[in-house]
């Protein structure tokens, strides 16, 4: 064969070199373009998140403010701001059925119930979306009866200071002694709850038996299904309280996510004070 002339083999190798070259780089073009998207999917979503937590905290402490303007005393008159406050809010939203508040915490927050109990873990009392949520009152509980236990569930999300992220404080006995009552002011009265019970739970399999699912308890039938509760929240409690609840008060249990567990919960019980 004459020197620089290619066989036929040569010339088909080559192609197939050029191809595969052709190949990786057009391969290699994809992967850049899937990683750049990937990059500014990314970092959108952190902005938005971000965003969104930033933008509910400000929206949080403008309600604290609104609400804190009110008198700190419970009375129930018509004189009650907290109680006009709360009816102000249901002119925005229908769905704010009362306030809660711990004193000298954060949490200082509207309640929220609706036809489910999806909805509000995801939004705000605007209806807008929420990383935080909100603090919601079971769907099942009726205000005509009214049902027995007022049952408000609360996210606790990690890296964040909203919602229920403060009931966490409630494992330290001392905070507890500092902070025994809750208040709870509804377009209706303003009442103050005695804590009873402070304790640890999870959410349990179907097949498990004889397990307190203390998340199923709304409305007592009866006195002694009412007195289950109460037994077993104070059988639970992290450390002795003495208060305790009798048939015919009305409780009030606030329910939020906890991670000493798989879908671990904390719980805290109260019974509302009579004035």
């Amino acid at each position: 064969m004459a020197k620089g002339k290619h066989s036929k083999k040569d010339i088909k190798s080559e192609k197939r070199i050029n191809k595969v070259k052709k190949n990786i780089s057009f391969t290699k073009k994809i992967l850049l373009i899937i990683l750049v998207i990937i990059f500014i999917v990314s970092i959108s979503v952190c902005a938005f998140f971000i965003y969104n937590k930033y933008k509910n905290k400000s929206d949080n402490e403008e309600l604290n403010n609104f609400i804190s303007d009110t008198d700190t005393k419970i009375e129930n008159d018509n004189n009650n701001e907290r109680i006009t406050k709360v009816k102000e809010l249901q002119q925005e939203n229908s769905d704010i059925v009362g306030w809660l508040e711990i004193e000298d915490s954060k949490i200082n927050y509207p309640v929220l119930q609706c036809q489910d109990n999806e909805f509000y873990m995801t939004h705000n009392y605007k209806k807008e979306y929420s990383v935080d949520g909100s603090l919601f009152l079971d769907k099942d509980y009726d205000w005509n009866l009214p049902s027995t236990n007022l049952l408000i569930y609360g996210h606790n999300n990690r890296g964040s200071e909203e919602m229920f992220v403060g009931l966490m404080n409630y494992k330290d006995q001392n905070y507890y002694k500092a902070h025994k009552t809750i208040r709870l002011t509804t377009d209706k009265e303003d009442a103050e709850y005695e804590i009873i019970s402070v304790f640890l739970s999870r959410v349990y399999y179907k097949s498990e038996k004889n397990v307190f699912r203390y998340y199923y308890f709304i409305n007592a039938q009866n006195e002694t299904e009412f007195n289950n509760f109460v037994n077993n929240a104070k059988k639970e409690s992290l450390y002795n309280i003495d208060a305790t609840a009798q048939y015919g008060d009305q409780l009030l249990t606030l329910s939020t996510c906890s991670y000493h567990t798989t879908d671990g919960r904390l719980a805290i019980v109260a019974r509302k004070i009579i004035q």
